[in-house]
């Protein structure tokens, strides 16, 4: 029976057991979709990402949800790529690096630089925005456990996806937010309705007042809230520029903190328009488990 080098890594963070722990497979030639997924399972993590050769790209990279596997993950590529620099693979000796990594729904790129504290800073593009199929407010008040009055007014709740479908839902503050009640299985029957894979709520103010908003994430299918996500993170960005909550290029966003793992992802917008062209999400990462999976 072959041994796999894993890893679980901190994303959104450099601290740790802060951010969004990741499971990391870096070499996971020879690996199947089915030993995959029994990883993913097994580690119980939002997702796990494995990394094997690619000809289009310099690597190709997969995410699994401990139930499926996902076409783009945030946070798994922060980890996933603060992993391959730690083992050598992407050499930052010579200044900052650009990557490919194949993923299922494309090629992009990522660019990677130490920061002025030596951290390894990662910066995801991810896909073209696109906005989807606008959801009933007050349905999901109800299935957080709020009134229709908590909800952010004048805008939509609305699928988004830069590159994985969530739904996206404002509400007026932080004290909303503190309050959420949500109810799982009614968020899953939504999710199953609406065809998108998450519900990300946030509000437009934060606990550290620099960054921009502060957010929830829920992955109702599998019954638990995600620490710091960095897929609905660029979503809620793009969400921002259209409906003119945030029109800056550049700011950061928080998640995590009432669940005592407080994470930062910093967010970059392109566009001038009233859609935006890229979004790219950035953040670090730590390391807190290195060890050997037997398949």
């Amino acid at each position: 029976m072959p041994d796999y080098q894993i890893k679980i890594v901190d994303a959104f963070t450099t601290r740790r057991y802060a951010g969004n722990p990741c499971g990391v497979v870096t070499r996971a030639e020879g690996l199947t979709d089915v030993q995959m997924q029994a990883i993913a399972r097994e580690l119980n993590l939002s997702e796990t990402a494995f990394v094997t050769p690619s000809p289009r790209a310099n690597f190709r990279v997969r995410f699994f949800t401990p139930q499926r596997e996902i076409p783009l993950a945030g946070h798994p590529t922060i980890a996933t790529m603060h992993t391959l620099v730690e083992e050598g693979r992407i050499d930052l000796s010579g200044g900052p690096a650009r990557v490919v990594q194949e993923l299922n729904i494309g090629v992009l790129p990522v660019d990677i630089a130490l920061d002025a504290e030596r951290n390894v800073r990662i910066v995801m593009t991810q896909a073209k925005p696109e906005f989807l199929r606008r959801l009933d407010r007050n349905v999901f008040a109800q299935a957080l456990g709020l009134s229709p009055g908590d909800m952010l007014a004048d805008v939509p709740a609305q699928v988004v996806s830069t590159g994985t479908p969530q739904a996206m839902v404002p509400v007026k503050s932080l004290d909303v937010l503190r309050r959420l009640q949500p109810n799982y299985q009614h968020l899953a029957d939504l999710e199953g309705l609406g065809k998108y894979f998450s519900v990300h709520v946030f509000a437009l103010d934060a606990f550290e007042p620099a960054n921009r908003a502060h957010s929830r994430h829920f992955l109702a299918s599998q019954g638990f809230e995600d620490p710091v996500t960095g897929s609905a993170s660029g979503g809620m960005a793009a969400y921002l520029w259209k409906y003119g909550l945030v029109r800056e290029h550049h700011y950061s966003v928080e998640q995590g903190h009432i669940m005592g793992r407080p994470g930062i992802v910093e967010i970059e917008v392109d566009g001038e328009g009233e859609e935006p062209d890229e979004v790219r999400i950035a953040g670090s990462a730590v390391t807190v488990l290195r060890g050997m999976i037997t398949v």
